[in-house]
């Protein structure tokens, strides 16, 4: 039980890394657009990034694999399998003098991905609230079970007599 906790926060770091390499790169095409930077400095900067983030989210796909999370796999599996067509492809790089040409596409392309990435950070924060302690599972599948994380009774909410006390 005690692996599986320090598991899923790995998972939980990885998906914060994997959400701010992807921000990041955002951020220079966004610059880029708005002419902040010039488009050597932009690509650049998120070519720098790119092959991390394609790494680090295949190291996520593969432990998930490995340590038979079925589910979390499956769901990472798709952008990983399209990470590893682009670095095959060599399309993962942007390209200085065709950056303006793609750059709405690639603004799509990497909000999508931050999108993606967002959700799973939901996922891996239910999961790791489920790992808890003292956690109450209700049956499994249903609506109040999910909703069963966000309960809190009103001992743990009662703010006023932890300040009142003297």
């Amino acid at each position: 039980m005690a692996w599986e906790a320090i598991l899923w926060a790995i998972f939980f770091l990885m998906n914060i890394g994997l959400i701010a390499f992807n921000l990041y790169q955002i951020v220079c095409l966004s610059d880029l657009e708005a002419d902040y930077m010039n488009p050597f400095e932009s690509s650049s900067r998120i070519n720098a990034v790119v092959v991390p983030e394609f790494i680090l989210h295949g190291v996520l796909c593969v432990l998930s694999l490995l340590t038979g999370h079925w589910i979390m796999f499956l769901f990472t599996l798709p952008i990983a399998c399209y990470n590893a067509s682009l670095f095959l492809k060599r399309q993962h790089l942007i390209d200085v003098t065709e950056v303006f040409r793609f750059l709405s596409a690639e603004k799509k392309y990497r909000i999508i991905k931050l999108g993606f990435y967002l959700v799973l950070f939901v996922l891996v924060i239910i999961r790791k609230i489920y790992l808890l302690p003292g956690h109450r599972v209700l049956s499994a599948g249903t609506f109040s079970a999910i909703l069963s994380v966000f309960h809190f009774n009103n001992e743990e909410l009662d703010v006023r007599s932890s300040f009142l006390e003297f």
